[in-house]
């Protein structure tokens, strides 16, 4: 199994919840990005490596329609982005001009992109949904990115929701919303996580049949040595 059908097997089964407790623990606070909610409540829970893209603010002689048949374009970026990658977009938090539109959206799903995060919102939002692609973000708006942003590269170190984004980190998306996993960090975190997602687990029954939280969540000594025996 290659190493990133690893990173996605195992932490499909993780929540964001999770990931931003043990990061926590590594001394990471700033990891779950603001404003990325799942654009259908059912969406499943995603994994994959961050292809980012980014916007600043719109300036007149750049952010034009012609500027779509730029070799510097979303259109480009979209044809460089690999399989099974998330494209997370830095659209500044912008709300009132659409990142990318039905089309865009179609595209990526062709390719086989996982999802599409970002803390800005994408336009035509029925034929996005019809795509199928899975979308992070703070919803929609009518006016093209033009309207109020210019596109400028992709594959650079980007802020999405005020989360610093490299290229190849690993992103976690879901109910919660979406989170970064520096690139450093993943072998950590995948030693963790199951094992974590475990003992909540066995909590949570513990809880079912009744018993208080104090020295069951957190553990005190006693409730550790009832967990690991569980495990045996």
């Amino acid at each position: 199994m290659s190493n990133d059908a690893r990173i996605v097997e195992t932490l499909a089964g993780v929540t964001t919840a999770t990931i931003t407790t043990i990061l926590l623990k590594k001394g990471l606070r700033n990891v779950w990005m603001r404003g990325t909610r799942p654009l259908r409540p059912d969406q499943p829970r995603l994994v994959g490596r961050a292809f980012t893209l980014r916007f600043v603010p719109a300036r007149e002689d750049l952010a034009t329609p012609e500027s779509w048949s730029s070799p510097t374009s979303t259109r480009a970026a979209i044809e460089a982005m690999p399989e099974g990658c998330i494209a997370v977009v830095d659209a500044m938090g912008v709300t009132d001009a659409g990142i990318f539109g039905d089309i865009l959206c179609a595209r990526m799903a062709k390719k086989g992109v996982a999802a599409l995060v970002t803390d800005g919102v994408v336009r035509d939002l029925s034929g996005v949904l019809g795509t199928g692609l899975p979308v992070w973000c703070q919803g929609a708006a009518a006016p093209p990115s033009v309207a109020g942003l210019t596109f400028v590269g992709w594959q650079q170190p980007i802020a999405c929701g005020g989360v610093a984004v490299f290229p190849d980190d690993v992103v976690v998306a879901d109910a919660d919303g979406a989170v970064l996993i520096p690139a450093a960090l993943i072998d950590t975190v995948l030693e963790l996580a199951p094992e974590q997602e475990r003992f909540e687990s066995w909590i949570m029954d513990e809880v079912e049949r009744g018993a208080a939280l104090p020295g069951l969540y957190p553990p005190n000594a006693e409730n550790k040595a009832r967990y690991e025996a569980s495990k045996k």
